[in-house]
């Protein structure tokens, strides 16, 4: 009798997912780069407020609350793979201003704000064509290993940006660190050209029924309980995390006085959490279940946050490397689950406007958390904005663990509403 034969991994066995892997991977390591350089070259380049620097960590997701919804409908019309060439392509330009305005002494905080929200932009339009590029590259029942792939890798990627971006601000500058995002955006623009999937031309609608596929979308993302308890949840989580987050910088250098490195690494804890929670998805909800898992892994998200308030210069930095590691680890499986159900349950021809309407009221949140964070630090101190941030965020485990899902063991399991019966609640 022969042995079985072993299954190759995913991303060595179709090449489509393959490309859009390494896009993805790429594309957050040159983020998570810009992530750190972005608000050092605002906090120590160019001496900004304290607002200032809380702010710009939101300026990227702005165009999400903005544009989210007409960009989602543009995507489901249009063949994704030229919408995320074009995008890179764009970003590549945007970026690539940053370090040049360094080199001729031009840099100002009003164009790093510019920066980041065109950037912010073009990563809309990427990031939502790839989404609703992914169902097409891997079988359905593949979905969760294949976001698992995609978001531990990533996470791997976001570790080591932030941990080479904070140590490249001091040795190379702040805004030359930038460099290495534009090699990523190139790196993601080649692979993405290698990919070949079967996209259907879909001519734009002569009378430009654009506003009616933004409220299709819409609609669509509230049709459900599940599909409203995980929006909710989302957004939830987003905007205490993102409040907690927009204040590192203040806390790690200027309150604690540690270097761009160290806020670097510490910052890479998450995204090294991130990938093991990546990795292991698949094995913790065959084992619990998927709504098991979704429901429980916001607790260690929260408490983990929490040790950044537990912080002291030199070794007292340990709880923060410690928490941050286990939010990383809890947010990954979180997010990994939410995003599958969304792609596994959605009509193939609204994974776009869907993708756009749920990332525009959970990534939304992520611009007004930086502008809330810095309004917060003058009146209660950056320790007490934090705390701010956290009893937020603590209301997205309650709603998990008290909302319609609370007793639902496997999300995939539940039906569906069909396209027809959303537009009909119009």
């Amino acid at each position: 009798m022969s042995r079985p034969t072993k299954r190759r991994p995913l991303v060595v066995r179709n090449a489509n997912f393959r490309a859009l892997w390494v896009s993805s991977t790429a594309g957050i390591f040159g983020t998570s780069v810009a992530a750190v350089a972005l608000p050092l070259i605002a906090a120590v380049e160019l001496d900004a407020s304290d607002f200032a620097v809380a702010a710009l960590s939101g300026m990227g997701f702005l165009p999400w609350l903005l544009f989210g919804l007409p960009i989602g409908a543009l995507v489901d019309r249009y063949r994704r793979k030229p919408v995320v060439l074009a995008a890179l392509v764009l970003r590549i330009i945007v970026l690539l201003s940053l370090p040049v305005a360094f080199w001729m002494d031009r840099l100002s905080v009003t164009q790093l704000f510019v920066v980041s929200f065109l950037s912010g932009l073009a990563a809309v339009f990427s990031m939502l064509a790839e989404s609703a590029l992914l169902p097409r590259a891997v079988p359905r029942e593949e979905l969760i290993e294949g976001n698992g792939l995609m978001t531990g890798s990533a996470a791997s990627a976001d570790a080591v940006g932030r941990s080479l971006g904070g140590w490249l601000t001091g040795a190379w500058g702040a805004s030359n660190s930038l460099l290495l995002q534009v090699a990523a955006s190139g790196a993601s623009l080649v692979s993405v050209a290698t990919l070949k999937v079967s996209e259907p031309a879909t001519a734009p609608n002569s009378r430009n029924r654009i506003f009616r596929d933004m409220g299709d979308g819409l609609r669509y993302s509230f049709s459900t309980a599940p599909l409203r308890t995980i929006l909710l949840a989302g957004a939830l989580w987003n905007l205490g995390g993102a409040i907690v987050v927009s204040l590192m910088v203040i806390l790690v250098v200027r309150t604690l006085g540690e270097s761009g490195a160290v806020l670097g690494f510490l910052t890479a804890s998450t995204a090294l959490g991130g990938t093991l929670g990546g990795l292991t998805v698949k094995r913790a909800t065959h084992r619990w279940g998927s709504g098991t898992v979704w429901r429980f892994s916001m607790v260690p998200a929260v408490l983990g946050y929490s040790s950044l308030l537990l912080m002291t210069p030199g070794w007292g930095l340990l709880p923060g490397f410690a928490g941050l590691f286990l939010a990383g680890f809890a947010i990954a499986m979180n997010v990994v689950v939410a995003t599958s159900f969304r792609q596994r349950v959605c009509p193939p021809q609204m994974l776009g406007r869907l993708g756009s309407a749920s990332r525009m009221v959970t990534w939304g949140m992520l611009a007004v958390a930086g502008v809330i964070g810095g309004a917060l630090v003058g009146p209660l101190g950056v320790r007490g904005a934090i705390a701010a941030g956290l009893a937020v965020a603590v209301l997205a485990p309650l709603v998990a663990a008290f909302g319609p899902l609370r007793s639902i063991r496997h999300l995939e399991e539940l039906e569906p509403v069909p396209l027809e019966t959303a537009a009909e609640s119009r």
